[in-house]
């Protein structure tokens, strides 16, 4: 393929010292301001969140991933509060205090500038972004690509430093507006507009993408890619022979479902059926 931006690096091997890595989501809880907020102390939300983290990383996942998915229905990036960003850089900040392990920041929906100021507050190496180019129509309505001014926010930060993950053919939504232009297309358009990688995901929370869409995925660009989505032990080692690393959320939790808690016994199952693929003798 023919290389389209100057990202000649490779952000998993920079980010987490080693070629294929696996990385933990924290769901956390629902914050101040939100629907489902039932009076929860900050106290209870961190300690919720720092629970996950440690039962993630004793099990030997390499990095961590934060994000506000209690926060449902989900705002546009416009009508997030501040109160959002707040309490999310104080358990982004607790949690990398906890655990030297690389952490990301994904601020829900498609928020990469309250991202970019939480991961800059609390030391975040990377920001998942959904949807970094081009539109489509998302649960919460019309959502664009905030590429160009999440960058520039990032240069007024100092923080260039911070990598940018986004996701491919994003899920939850319709992409009948840009329906003239092929996975590969879109996936090329993210490296144009200066990701560091990409993500293949499924059609919802804890849907397994297509190997086919992966392939395509990989195929378009010379970035490091990754699943975002349906990872479980029956598909990982398929999975990272494919790609360069998974972010694992929904099957490491109590029943498989995003809300509960993160079961130790389920991410040792996980690195049990990973290992031969991360670490080949």
């Amino acid at each position: 393929m023919t290389q389209i931006s100057n990202r000649s690096t490779n952000a998993i091997e920079e980010i987490f010292g080693r070629k294929k890595a696996l990385i933990g989501m924290i769901h956390c809880p629902a914050f101040p301001g939100s629907p489902r907020y039932q009076g929860a102390s900050r106290n209870d939300i961190i300690s919720f969140c720092l629970q996950d983290a440690e039962r993630l990383i004793e099990g030997g996942m390499h990095g961590l991933l934060v994000e506000n998915h209690g926060d449902i229905p989900f705002s546009k990036p416009e009508d997030i509060g501040h109160e959002t960003a707040a309490f999310m850089a104080v358990v982004a900040d607790r949690i990398s205090r906890e655990f030297d392990v690389p952490l990301g920041i994904n601020v829900l929906a498609n928020a990469p500038i309250p991202a970019f100021a939480v991961a800059a507050a609390s030391g975040a190496s990377y920001i998942r972004v959904n949807q970094w180019a081009n539109a489509y129509v998302a649960n919460e309505g019309f959502m664009e690509g905030r590429a160009a001014e999440a960058l520039r926010y990032r240069s007024r930060l100092r923080a260039e430093g911070i990598r940018v993950f986004a996701d491919s053919h994003v899920k939850h939504g319709s992409h009948a507006i840009v329906a003239d232009r092929t996975v590969t297309e879109l996936t090329r358009d993210l490296a144009f507009f200066d990701a560091d990688a990409v993500i293949a995901t499924g059609q919802r929370t804890g849907d397994s993408a297509a190997l086919d869409e992966i392939e395509t995925v990989r195929d378009a660009t010379h970035l490091p890619v990754l699943v975002g989505s349906g990872v479980t032990p029956e598909n990982v080692g398929a999975i990272l022979e494919t790609v360069d690393a998974a972010i694992v959320a929904s099957s490491l939790k109590e029943g498989g479902v995003w809300w509960n808690p993160v079961e130790a016994k389920r991410v040792s199952a996980l690195m049990a059926a990973a290992r031969p693929v991360l670490d080949p003798t």
